[in-house]
């Protein structure tokens, strides 16, 4: 069995890129420099498969990262974009699909009662943070290690896990000034938290209520409502980032599910319907200080532009209680069946899910932070990427990222995916 993608047209297609493109990519994870191999260059997608420009054809359990929770291509949302692209694809101004999708969103989370539309989960991050800054006239941010927040500058800080009095530039580029301000911990460690608030007065603490980019990994009971309880004594600010559990875990995202409501809101992913896009929003107070209203600033040309307005108003218009019902079959389902698998192949794995997010892990142990996370054994899970890949399986190519299920994903890809786990966790 093949186990490196190097067939003809794909292996062509990477020397151009690389050519043009650092790493031949617009995403680092994409590159497979994690598990080995070459990436496969997609053509085409359809339901809950993609085919590459080789011909082969890929379970895919990416799903653009989050964002195709109806799958590839649905036929309602790609009539959506079509009409919409026929009658223009940006104007400059403001059109009737924002004011309906964000009243859509704040019917969906009451805790955003009016949102501002920008083009990416880091914009959303970025403008919530500055936000929280202004509006409480503090400084300090708390974060956790093992979530991402984009790619801005004082959320790229790190400070490894416990309590850091001082955030430390965590990419080239950045620099310490830029992330002085920043506070990391280890996600939940709620007395680390508690520490860091009596220390320095926090404009806001920035958390993914359910973390998905160290792998799945739940909040510990009592984590989130602890959260809640220090914003509220300290008066900072609670910031949900909701790019990926946002009309994921369910319509109102991880605050429905964990009955816990944020100060703030970040979204991303879902909400454009595989086009780009984000948001932030809040209470109409706390909203009501962003430009022209207030005297926090922020822009973009292409926020709110029709395409991704009405690519999500689609998307969004299918998830009724019967598709999250089916969302979270189908995602314990591949749960339960890897489970299975793991114990055929005698593999030391866990295998840890939300809903339809989803993270199999190569440790033993129950993986509460990125401490936790880091004791996987990352050249096993290589090597099962691979294998799965060589299956017809694509899963993001890294050991700390979600598998993402969608709406597309029946129960013969699942036996098909569980079959595939099965023989490469015994190969691998």
């Amino acid at each position: 069995m093949t186990t490196t993608y190097e067939r003809a047209r794909s292996a062509e297609l990477l020397e151009r890129a690389e050519r043009v493109m650092p790493g031949g990519v617009s995403s680092p994870v994409r590159a497979y420099r994690a598990v080995g191999g070459h990436p496969p260059f997609i053509e085409a997608g359809e339901g809950c498969r993609v085919r590459d420009v080789d011909g082969r054809s890929y379970v895919d359990l990416v799903c653009s990262w989050g964002p195709l929770i109806a799958g590839h291509a649905h036929p309602e949302v790609v009539r959506a974009i079509a009409e919409q692209a026929g009658r223009g694809t940006s104007y400059g101004a403001p059109t009737p699909l924002e004011a309906e999708l964000a009243a859509t969103i704040s019917e969906a989370v009451p805790s955003v009662e009016m949102l501002r539309f920008v083009s990416s989960g880091t914009e959303a991050a970025m403008s919530a943070v500055r936000l929280a800054r202004g509006a409480t006239g503090r400084a300090k941010v708390l974060k956790f290690a093992g979530c991402y927040h984009g790619h801005s500058d004082a959320l790229l800080a790190k400070a490894g896990s416990g309590l850091a009095t001082l955030g430390l530039p965590g990419s080239a580029g950045v620099t310490p000034g830029a992330a002085a301000d920043t506070i990391t911990v280890a996600y939940n460690d709620l007395e680390a938290v508690r520490v860091a608030a009596g220390a320095a007065p926090l404009a806001a603490i920035l958390v993914e209520p359910y973390a998905g980019n160290m792998g799945c990994v739940p909040p510990d009971p009592g984590f989130l409502e602890g959260l809640r309880e220090i914003c509220d004594r300290t008066g900072a600010l609670l910031v949900f980032d909701e790019v990926i559990t946002g009309f994921r875990v369910a319509r109102g995202g991880a605050q429905e599910r964990s009955g816990i409501r944020a100060d703030l809101t970040c979204f991303g992913k879902v909400i454009g319907g595989g086009l780009p896009v984000g948001a932030y929003g809040g209470s109409r107070t706390l909203m009501s200080l962003v430009a022209p209203l207030g005297p926090v600033y922020q822009a973009g040309t292409l926020s709110g532009n029709p395409l991704a307005m009405t690519a999500g108003l689609a998307t969004l218009r299918l998830l009724d209680v019967a598709a999250y019902a089916r969302l979270e079959a189908i995602g314990a389902l591949l749960e339960a069946g890897l489970v299975r698998a793991a114990r055929a192949a005698g593999a030391a794995v866990r295998v840890q899910r939300i809903a339809s997010l989803l993270t199999l892990f190569f440790t033993d142990r129950p993986v509460r932070n990125e401490d936790d996370a880091m004791t996987s054994d990352r050249e096993r899970f290589a090597a099962f990427h691979r294998a799965m890949l060589a299956r017809g399986v694509m899963l993001p190519p890294s050991q700390f990222e979600c598998w993402f299920v969608s709406l597309a994903h029946d129960e013969a890809a699942i036996e098909e995916i569980v079959a595939a786990a099965r023989a490469s966790l015994e190969e691998s």
